[in-house]
């Protein structure tokens, strides 16, 4: 074979990344998405633009308006399109010199172009990646649009059946390590009594994990726990991982309810991901629903965060050792997987080594991120909810006028002795000193994180 001809053929790393290139990955949950306002995001190290456009396909299903992504650069300058707007015929316009362009990427408008000598050629046109939706998310396809339509989405075979009943509970978040890294993490359910004691697990709940692999292949796999969680207690847990970045487990807590524990792991840059994780239930009773749908969102997130963070820091760590020792093709020898309980977490890696490949092929992890930035909460996930980042300006809002409040129902108390007076405003004064004190607990909750996690607290 010629060098020449050589050139041509895809490198080994090539090949491997198709099985992550061709697939389709969620990017947003609908409603955190503006309609009105482009949104940045990056995907296998691609940085795209999500919008809205209105006017959708016309003759096609989505005349009525769909999402778009494109590559997140203007072909003028090179800015980026996440910047601009939707202008008023509802196209998008680069915040640089105003180019405009349609559903289709093609460039509309060039105010700076002579009348009619509007480039419309290649050049002038941004890149467009196949979008879709599905179970309330944006999906976005990695790969070549082309290719999109022989590929289904993702999507969790059960959610599909909207006459179940089902309540789902989600959230997201960006997080400081690979999808391989939060997919082997959600798959090995051994670690949940110990890691996360005092939030969703006990560490006296522990005991043997004997998991049975039923099926593997390049689509994935599937496995049972036949004794499941708590020693028994919950019954018989059965998971489900589809290649490349969705996993599942479901389980039928008897007299309880069916709870799933849906988790998706799109690959953003290196040693970053961004988790989007769902938990459907099927109560038997109609109680437990109606009460969970009386908390906010907002602070079913706070409560998620918490979770979360209960093995961020030493994930963010641990696969830059694996990393260090081989990664997964050295698995077998970098770790002592001595049990049964990492069965799951062999499968995934077997099925990066037997061709999937990593995500970011050759490309080193960035250098580890100290305590502070990995607990950070804003800018991984308040600042893209719609529910979080109106509670935080709900509560900027707020905040300030209670320590004035509290302050006047202080002066009334020096001022009048009446007892008609005293009680009302010592009850105002211990109310607004209250709510100051959890609302700047709640402010502080959607920045930032403890680096102290509960199981160390108890």
């Amino acid at each position: 074979m010629s060098s020449a001809s050589a050139e041509l053929l895809p490198t080994a790393s090539a090949q491997q990344s198709l099985a992550w290139r061709n697939a389709w990955y969620p990017v947003a949950f609908l409603r955190d998405l503006d309609p009105d306002r482009p949104t940045g995001f990056t995907l296998l190290g691609d940085d795209l633009v999500l919008w809205f456009d209105r006017k959708g396909t016309a003759g096609s299903e989505a005349a009525g308006g769909q999402w778009r992504a494109f590559a997140d650069v203007c072909p003028h300058r090179l800015v980026p399109l996440s910047e601009g707007r939707l202008n008023a015929d509802g196209e998008l316009e680069c915040p640089y010199h105003g180019w405009s362009f349609d559903g289709q990427g093609r460039c509309t408008a060039i105010p700076q172009a002579s009348a009619g000598s509007q480039p419309s050629d290649r050049r002038s046109s941004c890149r467009a990646y196949a979008t879709a939706t599905g179970q309330d998310m944006l999906f976005v396809f990695a790969g070549a649009p082309e290719a999109a339509i022989a590929v289904p989405l993702p999507l969790v075979p059960v959610l599909e059946d909207t006459r179940a009943g089902w309540l789902v509970q989600d959230t997201f978040r960006d997080l400081p390590y690979d999808a391989l890294t939060l997919l082997e993490n959600v798959l090995d359910v051994s670690h949940v009594p110990f890691t996360h004691h005092a939030t969703v697990g006990r560490r006296e709940t522990a005991g043997p994990v004997d998991l049975r692999l039923e099926h593997a292949g390049p689509e994935g796999f599937s496995g049972v726990w036949e004794e499941g969680p708590r020693r028994g207690k919950l019954g018989s847990q059965f998971t489900t991982f589809l290649a490349p970045g969705l996993m599942w487990h479901d389980l039928t807590a008897r007299g309880f309810a069916r709870i799933l524990t849906v988790v998706y792991a799109t690959p953003t840059r290196p040693g970053e991901c961004r988790l989007f994780a769902r938990f459907p239930f099927q109560f038997e009773s109609p109680w437990p629903g109606r009460l969970l749908r009386l908390r906010p969102q907002w602070l079913q997130h706070i409560s998620n965060h918490t979770v979360l963070e209960d093995d961020q820091i030493f994930l963010h760590w641990q696969e830059r050792v694996l990393e260090n020792r081989g990664g997964s093709a050295a698995l077998s020898r970098a770790c002592h997987l001595a049990t049964g309980a990492d069965t799951y977490v062999k499968a995934l890696r077997d099925w990066v080594v037997s061709g999937a490949g990593e995500p970011f092929p050759d490309q080193p992890l960035p250098p580890r991120l100290g305590r502070s930035a990995l607990m950070e909460r804003y800018e991984s996930h308040t600042r893209h909810c719609r529910s979080c980042s109106g509670a935080l300006r709900q509560i900027r809002r707020w905040r300030p006028l209670l320590a004035p409040l509290a302050w006047l129902a202080l002066l009334a108390i020096a001022w009048f002795h009446t007892l008609p007076v005293l009680i009302p405003a010592a009850l105002v004064a211990v109310a607004a000193g209250v709510a100051a004190w959890k609302l700047g607990q709640w402010e502080r909750l959607l920045l930032m994180g403890s680096d102290q996690p509960p199981r160390n607290r108890r």
